[in-house]
């Protein structure tokens, strides 16, 4: 067998923040001091090669850290734990763009790619189908909402619900009555034609006529600059995915991927200095 030193391309800081939020964990715990295979901070470094890769399996991430199988599981979940708890709730997330002066926000959806999952439900006919397969990737997944400010940095996301669901269903559940509030006082959001009938505030592009008939010259002119600002939005998703690649497609159970992608949004957020406290 042969061993090799990898490098781990985050800054020592955020490792540190890991470490502390660790440690924290376990002054809860009542855990004594010395009795764990693992420091704090090589604890976090575990956690934080594992958000950086897509598909890593965890017990085999765990042997190069000398750990079990089930002990790589458990100090995998206490570091998802950990992080996850620091994500910003949605009112305090839609006070903070409103506080900064932004225009708008920009709502989208991301189902995030995830091993099949025997989970059944039942179809608007009645019909028997696989609660987290998506017909909107085809694979199966979880469906999870963000708000992004106008230039595209990703302020909130919200829990996982299966790959099935529709955007807006969940968006109505999660997020809307809060966004009618904002827009209320003058924070209006922007989403695509999947969220069309969410509401006041909400604007979604103008449908085509079913008759056939090219939209109307205002309305094409709306369309096309709700697109232009919109499409910022889709910074959002990237910024996650791409640097912590997890989210490109999870190996663990797909309802685990709202506490990953709450945990995402908490790294990134300290890598750009937004961290609210």
């Amino acid at each position: 067998m042969i061993t090799y030193r990898a490098t781990l391309d985050v800054p020592r800081e955020l490792v540190s923040y890991v470490a502390s939020l660790l440690r924290a964990h376990r002054r809860s715990l009542g855990t004594r001091r010395k009795t764990r295979l693992l420091t704090c901070w090589r604890q976090a470094v575990f956690g934080l090669v594992w958000f950086r890769n897509r598909g890593v399996d965890i017990p085999q991430l765990g042997a190069g850290f000398g750990l079990s199988r089930a002990t790589s599981y458990r100090y995998h979940d206490e570091v998802l734990a950990v992080l996850s708890a620091q994500a910003p709730d949605l009112s305090e997330a839609l006070d903070r763009v409103e506080a900064e002066g932004w225009s708008h926000l920009i709502l989208d959806g991301k189902v995030v790619d995830s091993d099949r999952y025997a989970e059944k439900t039942a179809n608007r006919k009645g019909e028997t189908i696989d609660a987290y397969y998506s017909g909107k990737t085809h694979d199966f997944g979880g469906n999870v909402q963000a708000l992004m400010r106008p230039d595209g940095f990703p302020v909130w996301v919200s829990g996982v619900a299966p790959g099935s669901v529709h955007d807006l269903r969940i968006a109505q559940e999660e997020v809307l009555g809060a966004l009618y509030a904002a827009a209320a006082r003058g924070l209006p959001t922007l989403a695509d034609s999947g969220y069309e009938g969410a509401g006041q505030g909400v604007h979604t592009p103008v449908k085509k006529p079913t008759s056939g008939h090219r939209l109307h010259v205002d309305n094409r002119t709306y369309n096309m600059l709700l697109r232009a600002m919109r499409c910022l939005g889709e910074r959002g998703f990237a910024l996650l995915s791409q640097r912590w690649r997890v989210l490109q497609g999870v190996t663990t159970p797909p309802t685990k991927i709202g506490d990953i992608a709450k945990a995402a949004l908490v790294l990134l957020h300290f890598e750009h200095g937004y961290r609210s406290c």
